[in-house]
């Protein structure tokens, strides 16, 4: 269970400084727009003019970017389990599943071994292809 928590942190540390760019970068861009300098000149606090100007204009986007991330995670969790730094042989994960099917012979007496591959496989172009369309959804206007 420690190391589950110890991978979850490793790749958290490692996946938030995309997030982070594409915040700071949509904020940046957002600070100049009419409706913000409206709400500055008419007084309003910086504080009110975040959480009630900013943070909705890009909300879509930070669930759109951390859901384009997960893929990400996924890979990196298989990947560290699969070489056997992450978690191991008591805990389940696809990682350890498809350590088991390193061995060709193994393999072929047990052809299901395969089948956490096809997972991960399914489950990265899932979350792929929903985080696609969460950013068209975000932005239609953009040009891709």
């Amino acid at each position: 269970l420690h190391i589950y928590f110890g991978v979850t942190i490793i790749l958290s540390l490692m996946g938030w400084t995309g997030l982070a760019r594409v915040v700071r970068g949509r904020f940046l861009s957002l600070r100049d727009e009419d409706f913000v300098v409206a709400a500055r000149l008419s007084g309003t606090s910086e504080l009110k003019i975040i959480f009630k100007h900013l943070l909705p204009s890009f909300l879509s986007h930070v669930i759109t970017s951390a859901t384009l991330a997960v893929p990400g995670m996924i890979l990196g969790e298989t990947a560290l389990s699969f070489l056997g730094i992450g978690l191991r042989a008591p805990v389940v994960s696809w990682g350890v599943l498809l350590q088991k099917a390193q061995n060709f012979q193994a393999v072929a007496m047990a052809p299901w071994l395969l089948l956490p591959g096809l997972f991960v496989v399914i489950a990265v172009l899932a979350f792929n292809l929903v985080g696609d369309g969460m950013r068209d959804a975000a932005d239609p206007y953009a040009s891709h």
